[in-house]
């Protein structure tokens, strides 16, 4: 089975998000399976810095309205084999994948990520210059949205999956874009790549695509509906039936309190003692009171509404007066940013926050943390939830998308059962429903009996891409049947 896994990042070469995870640790479950998986990324200035020794593969210099593109191959260091798009004139820059060093939006990425889904097009069909040629193409986020549509006019074209990671991401890029793309214009309509007057990189791939697959089965509902569509609810209702929830999994070996060099002193589930070191450890770097008994919250998040971190920033202080601490890792939304700086900077010792990203915190945070806090106001999938049960970091969630399908609320029947693994607060998305949360989990980890319960019910849970990557086999097998 041979398939095209296209992607605009991939950790840890060039990474945003859950994407970049995603996109490294699922073609690698799949390559262990035997399926000859072959991951297509832009060429950015990261990723041919890290990958020095690509070789020629390809040349396409007669794309109408691209520029020349060389592909380069290569090999990722667990084996899965990498093609490169070398294209200076789009990649060569500053900043990251999609914005420049200053946070703005490249202004041509509609021509950046339409080339992409150009070059995995020509890869995809009979136009195709090199031997290789996939059964399928798999296609990820709005920016290879436009592959399956760029197939759906081309000879013999490979099947397609479109997997969506985030619906509020769409790629939308005004109508005259469809013509400097290069795309028929009897697709811009509302059966084909046209949104409300617009070009919209991901409707195209929901259209055109053989089978749409989300990243848990709980967000698969809730995107065929109005609150969670984002105008996109009645196409993916109509295509319900190619519409299949899997459930993201972990690089377990990356994720390993057992095997972490990121932390102070590994732990299992059977050395739980071990883990009052990184505590100490996260509340020395932070700058927090060391205080073994103080309850910790953590939290590794991007800084927007959508996270809900304003309802974090607004409950912090009573979660100081619990007493509790709360360390809070992440960048984005500036107004966020201030005001999580001046809540360190009013309850020093209690709450310390970090702006920016550093991997090795983030791991420290998973393993030094009592209590993770993610109330997302929704959530794809999330991949943090997961880290932190494996770590013995209980999590404290909104009830939605794969945050529902991942954890467990503790409470009397499920701690019978030993299925407990977090808290869990639906109802509404309310400032009184967090903080109610973050009491229970206060109170529970204050029954060290009930505590050590809930760290080992999460920690023994398989968070590996086994099962999903075996569905995602499924899927491309029934494609390829069809």
């Amino acid at each position: 089975m041979r398939v095209l896994f296209v992607t605009s990042e991939i950790a840890p070469l060039i990474k945003t998000g859950g994407l970049a995870d995603v996109s490294a640790a699922l073609p690698a479950a799949l390559h262990g399976m035997g399926v000859d998986v072959r991951v297509l990324l832009p060429g950015y200035p990261q990723v041919l810095k890290a990958l020095p020794h690509l070789q020629f593969a390809a040349r396409f210099a007669n794309l109408p309205n691209f520029p020349e593109v060389k592909l380069l191959s290569g090999v990722l260091p667990d084996g899965v084999p990498l093609w490169v798009m070398d294209c200076p004139e789009m990649y060569s820059r500053g900043g990251g994948a999609y914005q420049d060093e200053h946070g703005v939006d490249w202004m041509d990425n509609a021509q950046r990520f339409g080339l992409l889904s150009r070059v995995a097009a020509v890869l995809g069909s009979a136009d195709t210059p090199l031997e290789w040629k996939p059964d399928v193409v798999h296609c990820n986020d709005w920016q290879a949205g436009l592959t399956p549509a760029y197939l759906h006019f081309s000879s013999a074209p490979a099947p397609t999956v479109m997997t969506v990671h985030n619906l509020a991401f769409q790629g939308v890029f005004p109508a005259q874009t469809v013509a400097q793309l290069g795309l028929p214009q009897e697709s811009f309509q509302p059966n084909g790549v046209e949104y409300y007057g617009d070009l919209s990189f991901l409707k195209a791939g929901l259209y055109y695509a053989d089978h749409i697959t989300t990243v848990s089965p709980t967000y698969a509902e809730e995107i065929q509906d109005v609150a969670l569509g984002f105008g996109l609810q009645g196409l993916l209702t109509e295509r319900r039936a190619a519409l299949t929830g899997i459930l993201n999994g972990i690089d377990t070996n990356e994720w390993n309190p057992a095997a972490d060099s990121n932390i102070a002193r590994s732990y299992d589930a059977e050395n739980l003692k071990a883990k009052d070191a990184n505590k100490r450890e996260l509340q020395k770097r932070m700058g927090l009171h060391v205080d073994p008994k103080i309850p910790l919250f953590g939290l590794v998040s991007r800084f927007t509404h959508q996270k809900g971190l304003d309802m974090v920033l607004e409950v912090a202080p009573h979660l100081a007066a619990m007493p509790a601490q709360l360390v809070l890792l992440g960048t984005g939304d500036a107004g966020m940013q201030r005001t999580a700086l001046e809540l360190s900077h009013l309850y020093s010792g209690q709450i310390s926050t970090y702006v920016g990203f550093d991997e090795g915190l983030s791991h420290l945070i998973e393993a030094g943390a009592d209590i993770f806090l993610m109330p997302s106001r929704f959530e794809p999938c999330g991949l943090n939830q997961m880290y932190s049960q494996r770590y013995g970091t209980p999590p404290v969630v909104h009830a939605t998308g794969g945050l529902v399908d991942t954890v467990v609320d503790c409470n009397q029947a499920t701690l019978e059962n030993g299925t407990s693994s977090g808290f869990v607060f639906g109802n509404g998305m309310s400032t009184l429903g967090l903080l109610a949360a973050a009491q229970r989990a206060v109170t529970a980890y204050h029954d060290k009996k009930i505590w050590r319960a809930l760290q080992r019910n999460g920690m023994s849970r398989d968070f590996g891409w086994g099962k999903s990557a075996a569905a995602y086999r499924d899927i491309y097998e029934r494609l390829m049947q069809r």
